[in-house]
């Protein structure tokens, strides 16, 4: 009896702790919900509604007062022009009114037969404007001896105009015409194609090159630290330094390589290294492996010196060659930080839009999805089909990371 109640005291306290532990938990789920998961709903959101920037503030009425004419002397006659319009080109707005106040001291005459006047009031019923809909209201006044007294004008009087919109972006319509107008164009599977050409060759040189660059200064020689600082300066160095520096050195005009080519005898002309398909993809994609290989190759030398040197000293008095030792010890070995550096930077690198913006702006045929997005959202003010490129974006890094993990991870052993 005293072993059950001691077990069950042990159960009930953890279960506390348990329950504690979601307690002090439940304000970091929460902020990662606001700041992760929120946006990514709102991306989805945005991406089913055909709507631009201009969209994005719901469409209301506007309404600017202003007095035609001078009223100095009783008897004078002028003219308040009201001008209206719908600030949006393509929502409709119901049911639009307006009021404003006369002031005292004028008289109205011919007035619009939309409008009326009750007790120095008046309102308006404008009925719907339609997108883009403009009109100017004119108002006939002339003024009365005791206008004098206060002469209060009516354009220091403030009209007050409402209507009944739809907001699209917060409106519960949902439509499929931003992915209809993507799939469309044959132009989208070219930029998935420059898209995985840049992500794929792009990840696989950084990785070998990593490794390669891990096994050179995996041994101790004098001035170790100082070609490994010299490695990392590629990914440490401010990418928009790094960028226009290889645009102004590849430059056909200007360019030290160009000029070295041709001095060498190389090649007679110069060569828009950046500017001619497709050797502009195949620029940035050296560039993306020249600037991240240094990640990959830090993690791959930390892996490496933590390998014990028992295995390799024993596969020597066996016989074996260096390349054997390499395949057979060191590879086994480094598949599992292998493996993670090419799912992070697979992500990485299908993600990246600064680099390529920096080098080519998306020209040449080097647009890829996240250029893609900009140019729809930003240089179009398409923010629905923008939006819908982000969703494609993330539903296939979603696929390839599920199916990293059920078939190469479980080879690993991760």
């Amino acid at each position: 009896m005293l072993g059950f109640n001691n077990n069950k005291g042990t159960v009930t306290l953890a279960k506390k702790e348990e329950q504690l532990a979601w307690v002090l938990l439940l304000p970091t789920f929460l902020i990662i919900s606001f700041i992760v998961i929120l946006p990514l709903i709102a991306i989805f959101w945005i991406s089913f509604k055909p709507i631009s920037l201009s969209d994005l503030r719901p469409p209301k009425p506007i309404i600017k007062e202003r007095l035609k004419g001078k009223l100095e002397n009783s008897g004078d006659k002028a003219e308040v022009h009201y001008r209206i319009r719908n600030s949006s080109r393509e929502q409709i707005i119901n049911n639009v009114k307006f009021v404003d106040a006369i002031p005292t001291g004028l008289k109205v005459y011919d007035l619009d037969a939309r409008c009326q006047i009750y007790q120095r009031k008046l309102s308006c019923n404008l009925g719907n404007f339609k997108g883009g809909y403009r009109e100017v209201l004119k108002l006939q006044i002339t003024s009365e001896d005791i206008f004098f007294i206060n002469k209060i004008l009516p354009k220091e009087t403030i009209p007050k105009i409402t209507g009944k919109s739809e907001n699209v972006l917060t409106s519960l319509n949902f439509s499929l015409v931003n992915f209809i107008k993507i799939f469309d164009r044959d132009e989208f599977f070219q930029v998935l194609f420059v898209t995985l050409f840049y992500t794929v060759f792009g990840t696989l040189g950084a990785l070998l090159f990593g490794l390669f660059a891990a096994l050179i200064l995996n041994s101790n020689f004098r001035g170790q630290g100082i070609f490994r600082g010299l490695f990392l300066f590629p990914y440490v160095a401010p990418v928009i330094a790094v960028a226009f520096t290889w645009v102004l050195l590849f430059d056909p005009f200007s360019g030290s390589i160009n000029a070295l080519l041709i001095q060498m005898q190389v090649i007679e002309n110069p060569i828009n290294f950046f500017g001619k398909r497709p050797l502009a993809l195949i620029m940035v994609t050296v560039f993306e492996i020249w600037r991240y290989f240094p990640l990959s190759f830090l993690f791959i030398l930390a892996r490496m010196q933590s390998i014990d040197d028992e295995m390799y000293e024993a596969a020597e008095m066996d016989g074996a060659s260096p390349f054997q030792k390499f395949w057979s010890l060191s590879i086994p070995m480094l598949l599992g930080i292998l493996s993670i550096l090419f799912l992070l930077r697979f992500i990485w690198t299908f993600n990246k839009f600064d680099d390529i913006f920096l080098l080519t702006g998306g020209n040449a045929g080097t647009r890829t999805l996240t250029v893609n997005v900009y140019e729809q959202a930003f240089a179009l003010s398409n923010i629905g089909a923008g939006a819908a490129v982000a969703v494609i974006i993330f539903l296939f890094l979603l696929f390839f990371s599920i199916l990293f993990f059920k078939f190469i991870s479980r080879e690993e052993g991760l």
